[in-house]
């Protein structure tokens, strides 16, 4: 058997530095990315620093009732839409999640050599803790994981046969660079799954800020027993949320194949997208 080669990603200051100079070029870029003062720093192409960072800090304060809450605000459908997205990845394959947060999705990845990746050190933490724990009791190998942000992927090129998604696209602070760095760290023939908030259009966007502006707010204020709480600022991640249609026409300007997204039912509160690269193919510039 062929030795694993050196993982020089997983190595913590490396990560933390290469996030450094992400945000330091990020702040640098500001005349060019702060252009959505009028919505609070949100379009559907991405997110303003100012505003990305405060985004951060209300879904690291999520964690204590992360999968409560989400159980609920989704009518209990959040773990059928997991398995959905999981249901595509085939024993033994090499797996990337991109925002893992809490590892609620990790966890029951089965059988596959799994790396879990957030921009959140107390989100990877979280996710550690229990999807290690899972693994451990399955006599799996512990997961991989990556402090970095979706824009700046700091893992070689053509390493992953998939790459997942789940409910972290809506909080990349550039969408289409995200897509090209999932892009990349693919290998040719692999494929990208994501899972996030349901879109088809305009009219159902709008029953969707409803439901996030009203129902959620008074689930969470309920469940967690925070007038304060954190879904307050989460619901400005969906109202600026593009439709499926604009994010299939991204993931084939970024040089996916066989690009579709649907809604999942029942109620169409979240929507599926996936991906292939060419098995030949060269990343996009």
């Amino acid at each position: 058997m062929k030795a694993s080669p050196p993982k020089p990603w997983s190595v913590s200051l490396e990560v933390v530095l290469g996030n450094q100079r992400h945000l330091q070029n990020s702040r640098a870029s500001a005349g060019v990315m702060g252009t959505r003062a009028a919505t609070g720093g949100y379009d559907p192409s991405g997110i303003d620093l100012e505003a990305w960072e405060s985004l951060e800090a209300q879904l690291e304060a999520t964690i204590p009732n992360y999968d409560r809450v989400n159980k609920w605000m989704t009518f209990r459908q959040d773990k059928r839409w997991r398995r959905n997205v999981r249901n595509h990845a085939a024993q033994g394959m090499k797996v990337l999640e991109v925002g893992c947060g809490p590892g609620s999705f990790a966890e029951d990845l089965v059988g596959l050599d799994v790396t879990c990746l957030d921009p959140s050190p107390e989100m990877l933490a979280t996710a550690k803790q229990r999807v290690d724990g899972a693994r451990e009791k399955r006599g799996e190998a512990p997961a991989e994981y990556v402090e970095a942000i979706a824009e700046e992927i700091p893992l070689p090129d053509n390493t992953y046969d998939m790459v997942f998604c789940l409910f972290s696209f809506r909080d990349f602070r550039d969408k289409e660079q995200g897509l090209r760095e999932i892009f990349r760290v693919l290998k040719p023939g692999g494929r990208l799954v994501m899972c996030d908030a349901g879109k088809a259009n305009r009219i159902h966007g709008f029953f969707g800020y409803l439901w996030m502006n009203t129902g959620v707010q008074v689930m969470a204020r309920i469940l967690t027993r925070e007038r304060n709480h954190p879904w307050k600022g989460l619901a400005k991640s969906y109202t600026h949320y593009g439709t499926n249609g604009y994010y299939r026409k991204m993931m084939k300007r970024v040089g996916f194949e066989s690009v579709d997204g649907r809604l999942l039912l029942p109620f169409g509160m979240a929507s599926r997208f996936r991906g292939t690269k060419p098995v030949s193919s060269q990343q996009p510039r």
